[in-house]
């Protein structure tokens, strides 16, 4: 199984995810603007049971930024570097704070009308648009 690597900026709050790369996407929503200080953020999907927390402080400090969504954050340096929507298997990290960037290039932009309009995004095709549909 696929194993990658991340960690904060400081590099007290570190991970590794097991698994391929799911849906990775850019996001523009008005959380995700405010809490990057960007126009917007990069998460990339991985099975939720793949993740653990391997830094010398452990696990992040979560942060409830919407009623169904929790958000993880370096209590040192603050760095963003997960989202976990309640009862989901999948956990979101930050494309960025990933050490291999590899297969995240971004298929979707989700809140695009919300983005800044001077922010141009060529997306990735979508890798289910190019298998065959089920018999």
């Amino acid at each position: 199984m696929e194993r990658r690597t991340g960690h904060c900026q400081c590099g007290d709050i570190a991970y590794e995810v097991l698994g391929t790369p799911d849906d990775p996407h850019l996001c523009s929503c008005e959380h995700e603007t405010r809490i990057s200080g960007g126009p917007a953020v990069l998460w990339v999907g991985f099975h939720k049971n793949g993740l653990k927390w391997t830094g010398p402080s452990g696990e992040p400090t979560w942060f409830a930024t919407y009623p169904t969504l929790k958000r993880g954050f370096c209590p040192r340096c603050g760095t963003h570097l997960v989202s976990v929507a309640n009862g989901s298997d999948t956990v979101m990290v930050t494309g960025f704070s990933l050490d291999d960037r590899s297969g995240t290039d971004p298929v979707g932009h989700s809140f695009r009308e919300e983005a800044v309009p001077w922010m141009n995004i060529t997306l990735a095709p979508d890798p289910c648009a190019s298998q065959p549909a089920a018999p």
